[in-house]
């Protein structure tokens, strides 16, 4: 898992540009701490930061190899887990290899098959190949779009970049954003495509992106695909339990310590128990982790979305399934410092936070990295198998919108329209660009033959999440953990899997009355009960009086100044919020703080020249 970039110039000599490309490369260097390495040629220049998990001596990059007409390179991040057997398929076919590294493995393949490598491809990858021998770039991007790649035309080729920063980082990049870009930012809708910046936009996921001297073109090798589901409910039940144990034993395989992530709910129990067992055969024991705040089992209070506390069910979890565990323990102090929410906005190129739950997310993943590299995480689980509460309210699934603007509609109103001054908020008009944005998203849907009206709408709802929603999450995690240098794996995102269990019948996706009934079968004999019957709690919140009160303070001070952040924000709403206890406020008008001062920030970093 590594950070990328690169640039195509037909017009420029980039062998003269070296001194760019590092600039570029080394913005990627959080996400690969151990190596980095350039390759240039005349019009093609690549660079790479390493992460090393596989073939920690001979994966070295950008790799290149020879051909009768010319070089094939690569810079690639990521992992593909069946890259054994078409190493075996490729040495068949006459290819030699120099390395265990998968990288090798993708970059044969192309040579191979060319562009039709990618639908061969198991695992989670963003990679760019030259191919001088016809000069064209080729970017590909996996399947559920885990890993990011980002790319900026300009006026003779293209870059491109894991992130945006990558890009930015040359001159020729305008580092702007308009209304669109805003957007973008703050409707979560999370279009497929689209990128914060202006004239920047990402390789969709399924998506590959040609580029040579004809110009740039872009298509899908892959979308979530509607199939008629013909297996009863005890032939789908073991295919899942057959899918989730072939993913797991797959995604195990390291040449670097692992870990799972876990908080005592079903998912992460799943991956966990299944980590445990494959690798228990080797007599290797999992580490596991959760988190926790100071004082929160004294002062946890159960509310609507959150009815108990991880802890206990995780060191359940754990003595079952004989892992070492190990709870992070954040304290109010940590979470609040302005350094590490600087950190975060470093790490995302956005002001798009989740407040505590991601500077906690940081500090989470900062521990876990000093014990290991790869972390295995639940995440996902609920776009695929249906596991949200709004999945099963009558109102949510008859709403004309995103399913989950319709449950977060105040919320999203105190984080957002409150939030800006009136004359943005109303040339942003976020209903008009929401209701659009629903609409083509619901559009893409394709309906089975037979299938019922409320089939059709749970599809639906599944297609939005696995299309829409779930990446909002799995950006997060992944610009958070390469933050710090931590591959986190998502076996949930597997596309066998998704494909599977999105086309199996929602009467089957419930078939017992409760959420995820597939999953919780499917796994039954692996966990505790109580995990079992424990409703979805989501990632824990500190709700310490003290974080608002830290909150509270820094923003008082931001009032002081002239932060440009006041341009865009009503600064009479965020002094209102200043007179406010700390111990009785709101929860989303602590979010609605929190984003401000996660804008000043962004705005400090970047500097970005705002046409709105």
């Amino acid at each position: 898992m590594c950070g990328i970039t690169g640039w195509i110039s037909f017009d420029r000599d980039l062998e003269q540009q070296r001194t760019q490309l590092d600039a570029m490369t080394q913005t990627m260097a959080c996400r690969g701490p151990d190596a980095g390495g350039a390759w240039i040629e005349r019009h093609a220049a690549f660079g790479h930061r390493r992460l090393s998990v596989i073939d920690l001596e001979g994966g070295a990059q950008p790799m290149v190899v020879p051909t009768d007409n010319g070089p094939v390179s690569i810079t690639y991040s990521g992992e593909v887990y069946n890259f054994k057997e078409l190493r075996a398929e490729l040495v068949r076919r006459g290819h030699r290899f120099r390395t265990a590294s998968d990288t090798e493995v993708v970059l044969n393949g192309y040579v191979e098959w060319g562009e039709a490598l990618a639908d061969r491809l198991n695992g989670i990858y963003a990679f760019a190949i030259w191919d001088s021998r016809v000069e064209k770039l080729v970017l590909i991007r996996d399947r559920m779009g885990v890993k990011p790649l980002y790319f900026y035309e300009t006026e003779d080729g293209v870059m491109f970049g894991s992130e945006p920063k990558a890009i930015l980082a040359n001159p020729l990049a305008e580092r702007a954003v308009d209304l669109a870009g805003l957007r973008e930012l703050v409707s979560f809708t999370q279009t497929p495509g689209s990128s914060l910046w202006c004239g920047m936009r990402e390789v969709v996921p399924g998506g590959i992106v040609i580029v040579d001297r004809a110009g740039l073109r872009e298509r899908r090798y892959w979308t979530l695909p509607t199939r008629q589901h013909t297996d009863d409910l005890k032939t789908t039940i073991g295919n899942v339990r057959d899918l989730l144990e072939d993913i797991v034993n797959r995604q195990v395989v390291s040449d670097v310590p692992r870990c799972t992530l876990l908080s005592g709910g079903l998912d992460s129990s799943v991956i966990t128990a299944l980590a445990a067992a494959k690798l228990g055969e080797s007599g290797e024991k999992v580490r596991s982790f959760d988190v926790d705040f100071v004082g929160r089992a004294d002062d946890f209070v159960a509310d609507e979305l959150r009815g108990t506390t991880d802890a206990p069910y995780a060191r359940e979890v754990a003595a079952r399934a004989g892992t070492q565990h190990q709870s992070i323990v954040l304290d109010h102090a940590s979470i609040a410092d302005p350094d590490i929410r600087r950190k975060v906005i470093t790490a995302r190129d956005s002001p798009l936070s989740l407040g505590d739950m991601d500077t906690s997310l940081y500090l989470l993943f900062q521990a876990i990295r000093q014990h290991s590299t790869v972390a295995l995480s639940g995440e996902s689980a609920d776009e695929v198998f249906g596991g949200y509460r709004w999945f099963h309210q009558p109102e949510v699934q008859a709403a004309k919108t995103f399913p989950w603007m319709a449950v977060f509609v105040s919320g999203a109103k105190a984080q957002v329209s409150d939030r800006f001054n009136p004359g943005i908020t109303a040339a942003l008009d976020l209903p008009t660009y929401i209701a659009d944005q629903y609409s083509t998203a619901v559009g893409e849907v394709e309906r089975a033959e037979g299938e019922s009206d409320h089939e059709m709408t749970m599809r639906t709802m599944s297609h939005l999440h696995l299309t829409r929603f779930v990446r909002m999450l799995l950006e997060r995690k992944d610009r958070i953990s390469m933050a710090v240098g931590l591959e986190v794996r998502v076996p949930f995102c597997d596309h066998r899997l998704v494909e599977y269990v999105y086309n199996a019948p929602w009467s089957m996706k419930t078939f017992d009355g409760r959420e995820k009934s597939l999953l919780r079968a499917a796994t039954a004999d692996l966990l505790p009960q109580s995990v079992l019957e424990r409703t979805k709690a989501p990632y824990p919140a500190t709700l310490d009086p003290q974080y608002t009160s830290a909150l509270l303070q820094q923003s008082k001070e931001l009032l002081t100044t002239d932060d440009p952040v006041f341009g865009l924000v009503d600064r009479s709403w965020l002094q209102d919020i200043t007179q406010q206890d700390p111990s009785n406020m709101p929860l989303d008008v602590r979010n609605g703080m929190e984003r401000v001062l996660d804008l000043s920030t962004w705005l400090d970093i970047y500097r970005p020249e705002l046409r709105l």
